[in-house]
């Protein structure tokens, strides 16, 4: 599968699937975060704790906004 677009393979739209493809990313990382902080929080590392907070935060406005931007998008198409 050289240049081709991935609608050919998937029915949707490359542009639609990379949004669909960052959300699942940001919320399955949001959703490892929880275990890293899980893990420095046992070995009462809480700077690591906070370090891990802040990404899983990030991670969750990085889905929302993802979110956003897809329904947006989506709600173009008639």
């Amino acid at each position: 599968m050289a240049s081709s677009e991935t609608d050919q393979v998937t029915g949707t739209q490359d542009k639609d699937y990379n949004i669909i493809w960052f959300v699942e990313a940001c919320l399955s990382n949001a959703l490892r975060m929880e275990s890293y902080i899980a893990d420095a929080d046992r070995t009462g590392d809480r700077e690591l704790a906070a370090f891990f907070r802040r990404a899983q935060e990030e991670s969750r406005k990085g889905a929302e906004q993802g979110k956003k931007l897809l329904a947006q998008r989506l709600g173009a198409v008639s």
